[in-house]
């Protein structure tokens, strides 16, 4: 059972902290030489228990999520049915065009229940049985696939799949690679969407090594390495580049098997980062502005709330990033940049001082973002006096329970009394939450390393810290 929470008084002002224990110094040290650790943790008071580098701002990885899911939270209906964010299809013409408007749920999974494209192909073939073009209208949100910042080598990836307005099955795509004779090319099979060169080898006996590898823009697959004769099937996923003409493909598939004859082809219809009112470039250098046609159906995806807690707990980068567009959309374009002015009105609110942050995106995937351990802190300790902080801290990964925390801390003081968010990137790791220390307080904190040489791995480091803090106080 989850740990109850003492209530904290909306004190933000911090008391300067007392020099930390040498169990804490003695864990970062552990990091090595080279590393950069900043480390804050404040009491219910706001009395500062630890203070290292608290103001020097550091790569904060995935605890970016924190700022943009707060913000969500402030400013964005999270209880009820997403209304606003639902797919719809309208026909224009003889086309039919499926539209996104930010939900990052929508699946096409054979199993699916809730937020089922299978759905809206339905109520296409209740009106028609034959349709010209299938289009993917993603003009909700200007065309900003990937954010600033962020490793090209990530973008082929399913961590780095491109955002879109119509997004569809997490923007993912995969291929299954299964075993042959040994000696001969396994077998690799997609479904159809992308070219596949396949440079799998059976062999006798080993391990496992297969990787997959696309040029950006790219609609070639190529899948290399070895797998053992005995092997199981393997599933290999990467993300798209246009989600949502990949979204229209799979439309068209489902419109066909509802008895919908396709007599056109599979497009998509973007905007560009421009004024909203600007015309649409569409993919085959035609432009127009976006139709007002009804739309026949309009899915109806669950409350918001639900998505911020996958977000949170599995640290999913696609469905953060559409939250900072969502936050932008309620007040402005739906671009990156209405939606970190956003993010930043939220932080204002919170007392935060504009010099101790800067954020490229919403997911932590960009290496522009820089935070400071006590703006961290300070965001942490404002949710807790908000209508919603309750919530919110719900979505976070409990230490050894669940989400990015269910294999840390298990078996220690710690385990199911921290509540805390992750964030692993190139040279960065962090954790900052909420924990219950030795004494039955609740203590806030934040944990950030950065520069870690060759990319080693500062996660025990940071355990080892909070836990001495634990213990100490």
């Amino acid at each position: 059972m989850r740990a109850s929470l003492a209530p904290m008084l909306p004190a933000f002002l911090l008391v300067a902290a007392a020099p930390a224990p040498d169990t804490v110094e003695q864990a970062i040290a552990s990091a090595g030489p080279g590393t950069r650790i900043g480390l804050v943790v404040v009491d219910e008071d706001g009395r500062e228990l630890v203070a290292i580098r608290p103001d020097e701002r550091f790569v904060p990885a995935s605890n970016t999520k924190i700022f943009t899911t707060a913000a969500a939270f402030a400013t964005l209906e999270t209880t009820a049915p997403d209304a606003s964010g639902g797919a719809s299809v309208a026909l224009e013409g003889e086309d039919v065009v499926l539209a996104g408007h930010g939900d990052a749920r929508l699946s096409s999974a054979p199993d699916c229940v809730t937020d089922c494209l299978a759905n809206l192909a339905r109520a296409v073939a209740a009106r028609t049985r034959t349709v010209r073009d299938v289009v993917g209208d993603d003009t909700a949100f200007p065309d900003e696939r990937w954010p600033a910042g962020m490793s090209w080598n990530n973008m082929t990836g399913r961590y780095g799949t491109a955002i879109s307005a119509l997004t569809l099955d997490d923007n993912v795509a995969s291929v299954t690679v299964s075993a042959s004779r040994a000696g001969t090319r396994a077998s690799v099979a997609g479904d159809g969407y992308y070219r596949i060169d396949n440079r799998v080898t059976t062999v006798a006996a080993g391990r496992t090594d297969l990787s997959i590898e696309r040029t950006p823009g790219s609609d070639t697959l190529r899948v290399t390495g070895t797998l053992p004769s005995a092997s199981a099937p393997v599933v290999l996923a990467f993300g798209l580049d246009d989600p949502a003409h990949r979204a229209a493909w799979r439309f068209a598939a489902l419109l066909r098997a509802a008895g919908v004859r396709v007599t056109g082809r599979v497009r998509a219809r973007h905007r560009a980062l421009t004024r909203t009112d600007d015309p649409v470039q569409r993919g085959d250098g035609f432009v127009f502005h976006p139709s007002e046609a009804a739309p026949l159906a309009r899915l109806m995806p669950p409350p918001l709330a639900e998505d911020i807690n996958f977000t949170n707990k599995h640290s999913q980068n696609l469905h953060a990033e559409l939250l900072l567009r969502r936050v932008s959309a309620s007040g402005g374009s739906g671009s990156v940049a209405d939606g970190r002015a956003a993010v930043q009105a939220v932080l204002t609110r919170a007392g935060v001082p504009r010099w101790r942050y800067d954020f490229a995106d919403g997911s932590g995937m960009s290496t522009y973002n820089r935070v400071t351990p006590h703006a961290v802190v300070q965001v942490l300790r404002w949710t807790r006096a908000q209508p919603w902080g309750a919530a919110w801290r719900d979505t976070l990964p409990v230490a050894g329970v669940d989400g990015t925390l269910q294999h840390r801390f298990v078996g220690t003081p710690l385990a199911g009394k921290l509540f805390a968010k992750t964030g692993t990137l190139n040279a960065a790791s962090a954790i900052s939450g909420f924990m219950m220390a030795a004494s039955g307080r609740t203590l806030t904190f934040s944990a950030i390393a950065n520069d870690m040489p060759a990319d080693a791995s500062a996660t025990t480091a940071l355990d080892h810290a909070l836990l001495a803090v634990a213990a100490a106080y």
